[in-house]
């Protein structure tokens, strides 16, 4: 089995031995940030679930204007609308507390690149004669 050709090797032969590293240290903050969308989720759904609970808590009156739906969806849009708030100024708040725990770490940045190829002179490297040109004489 060691007759078989291996094309790893093949293509790492290809490649050129030279290589370029560039290396830098940075200093950056890291700290944990909540996500704005999640919390105004849970804001919707603790709105939905607010007002299917405050509509249908109390017996429909048989002489009232609206039904019970139309009072859902009455309530559900300014229970939903001020709970999705309250979400995210939840988040902002939180947000705002993560900012005083940040901490400063070094970063180590490397960035490694294939040496690049010598430069050619086009003069030297051209053939002097176009072999185009000898065939037609």
């Amino acid at each position: 089995m060691s007759d078989q050709h291996d094309p790893a090797r093949d293509h790492s032969a290809a490649l050129p031995a030279e290589r370029v590293v560039r290396e830098s240290v940075d200093s950056v903050t890291v700290r944990r940030a909540p996500r704005y969308y999640r919390f105004m989720a849970v804001g919707l759904i603790v709105g939905v679930i607010i007002t299917v609970v405050a509509t249908y808590s109390f017996p429909q009156q048989e002489d009232e204007e609206f039904s019970q739906l139309q009072v859902l969806g009455f309530t559900g849009i300014f229970v939903v609308a001020i709970c999705v708030a309250l979400g995210a100024l939840v988040a902002i708040v939180l947000d705002r507390v993560s900012r005083r725990r940040a901490r400063t770490v070094a970063m180590e940045h490397v960035v490694e690149r294939d040496a690049p190829a010598p430069a050619t002179n086009p003069t030297l490297d051209a053939p002097a004669v176009d072999p185009a040109k000898e065939e037609r004489a």
